[in-house]
């Protein structure tokens, strides 16, 4: 059909954009995040959500973190939506004198909103999230990161094709006092997903994530795979 090729070939020039973007960084990464995620139907409105996330650096070859998290999020009349969530990390600091795992605590609130426009479907949400290092003694420092997140994503439903597009801007800023103040991060995603009608869904990505207003810019090419199984309680 003309309306899938068409879609097919703006994921395509999308695709390459991103890529091209990415690789024209001197200072580049390349990483795989991999998850399994469980979804609970508490109630009609109410849903609990379990993931195990394992994530790669250092051209996928080190690992830089791995976490647990839970959230909960409920559905309101009008197409919005709050949830919130708890994370436990494991992030590997391998340079410097001082290394091996730290442990860090994370929570974030979210407030979202939905929408259809023809085959398209719109989703934005806005989340606070605060991040802080578990100390491990009374004089170490400190280092709570808090970030208000803007995120807005956009999915096609193509007749007759199950990988339906997905594209997605998200942008970071910090707002603690000091240096750090300020958006200092963005990412823009690329992905699809498949379903299954007994054993879940697989989520595929690609996603290019780059630094804002530092003195070393990073930019950082994702691959990234889950699969995500929900059931009703």
């Amino acid at each position: 059909m003309p309306t899938n090729k068409k879609v097919t070939n703006f994921c395509t020039a999308l695709f390459l954009f991103i890529s091209s973007v990415a690789f024209a960084q001197t200072n580049t990464d390349f990483e795989t995040w991999s998850s399994i995620n469980v979804e609970v139907k508490l109630h009609k409105k109410l849903n609990l959500e379990l993931e195990e996330q394992l994530r790669l650096k250092e051209n996928s070859s080190e690992i830089d973190q791995y976490f647990t998290q839970i959230g909960l999020s409920y559905q309101f009349p009008k197409d919005f939506e709050i949830g919130g969530g708890l994370r436990f990390a494991k992030k590997n600091d391998n340079t410097g004198k001082k290394q091996g795992y730290d442990s860090f605590f994370r929570y974030h609130i979210d407030l979202a909103y939905k929408h259809k426009q023809k085959r398209f479907n719109f989703k934005h949400r806005l989340r606070f999230q605060n991040k802080n290092e578990i100390v491990v003694s009374e004089a170490e420092e400190d280092n709570a990161k808090k970030n208000l997140r803007l995120k807005s994503s956009v999915s096609y439903n193509v007749r007759n094709w199950k990988l339906d597009p997905q594209f997605s801007a998200e942008i970071f800023n910090r707002t603690q006092q000091g240096k750090e103040n300020g958006f200092h991060k963005y990412r823009l995603t690329l992905g699809s997903q498949y379903s299954f009608k007994k054993w879940g869904q697989i989520d595929l990505f690609f996603r290019l994530e780059q630094s804002l207003n530092a003195v070393l810019i990073k930019s950082t090419k994702i691959i990234g795979f889950s699969y995500i199984y929900a059931f009703d309680k």
